[in-house]
């Protein structure tokens, strides 16, 4: 089968199409013909070694944790999934042909491969970073770098949750970031000032890791309130750095029945080739996503 994979850590250039072996799925896991792949932060994340300290991984190693597919091994101990059944979810290796799922949910109806490819992460770190910043309903969240993944899923969970969002996000984005229910405002220079005109900060999210952090503690007055994903110099400032994931199975649960009650849309704003996988991580490092970007299989 083809997979993309790397043997050193280093740039885009060092991703390759290449021939590997098929994995197969084991004991409470399935495995399937992939059909899309989600292109994360984490992936060109892994590429370029930033987790090697906390989550070595050997190479050469493949890319990807995100797919949706058609289901054509299932391992032992699995029940209520059938060889043909169509899912997403989270796995290894996931810019292939074939891959093995770690945790699964079923497609809703209506959904393409290509949107669901785009869901499993970012509604499982959205789930989770609101959590932890404890922000309840009636309550106001500022989510900064709003207009990506993640920061889609939040604003339409808010607000099926009742809970206000500013929203930050470049010029282009203003009217995509109110499609979703969010009060938005650009960032640059005069952006604090600007939230404060937009009422009381309860809790923080950082998905854009630009530096901000300082500005989320000082809107929000507790470093306790403030959540990021995207800056490694959080807990300097008291913040937590939220980089351990919670439970997929659960996440993808709550994403399906948020799609099925048209609760929750994520667009997909780009499509590559497996070969394109290089492209797709400048384009991802660059920023400025409205919605998810995509590997086709």
């Amino acid at each position: 089968m083809k997979r993309v994979s790397f043997a050193e850590f280093g740039g885009p250039d060092v991703l390759h199409l290449t021939d590997a072996e098929e994995p197969h799925a084991g004991p409470g896991r399935i495995r399937i013909a992939v059909r899309a792949a989600g292109v994360n932060p984490v992936d060109w994340r892994n590429r370029e070694g930033q987790f090697q300290k906390a989550r070595p991984i050997e190479l050469p190693a493949g890319v990807g944790q995100d797919a949706s597919g058609v289901v054509d091994e299932v391992g032992e101990g699995v029940d209520g999934i059938e060889v043909g059944d169509r899912v997403f979810g989270r796995g290894l290796s996931t810019y292939a042909e074939f891959a093995v799922l770690t945790a699964w949910a079923r497609m809703p109806e209506g959904l393409s491969f290509e949107e669901a490819a785009g869901y499993p992460s970012v509604v499982e770190t959205a789930l989770r970073i609101m959590r932890q910043a404890g922000v309840q309903p009636g309550q106001t969240l500022l989510v900064s770098g709003a207009s990506g993944g993640v920061g889609s899923a939040v604003l339409q969970i808010a607000r099926d949750r009742g809970i206000t969002v500013i929203g930050t996000a470049g010029a282009a984005n203003q009217g995509y970031l109110r499609g979703l229910g969010a009060v938005a405002t650009t960032y640059g220079e005069g952006w604090v000032e600007r939230v404060r005109q937009l009422g009381q900060v309860d809790a923080a999210l950082d998905l854009a890791g630009s530096g901000v952090i300082r500005e989320l503690v000082e809107l929000t007055g507790d470093p306790q309130k403030v959540i990021s994903i995207a800056d490694l110099t959080a807990p300097e400032f008291g913040v937590r750095y939220s980089g351990v994931t919670g439970s997929v199975p659960e996440a993808l649960a709550e994403a399906a029945d948020l799609i099925s009650r048209g609760k929750l849309h994520i667009p997909v704003e780009k499509s590559y080739t497996l070969a394109e996988a290089a492209a797709a991580h400048i384009d991802s490092q660059a920023g400025h996503t409205r919605g998810r970007r995509v590997m086709v299989v």
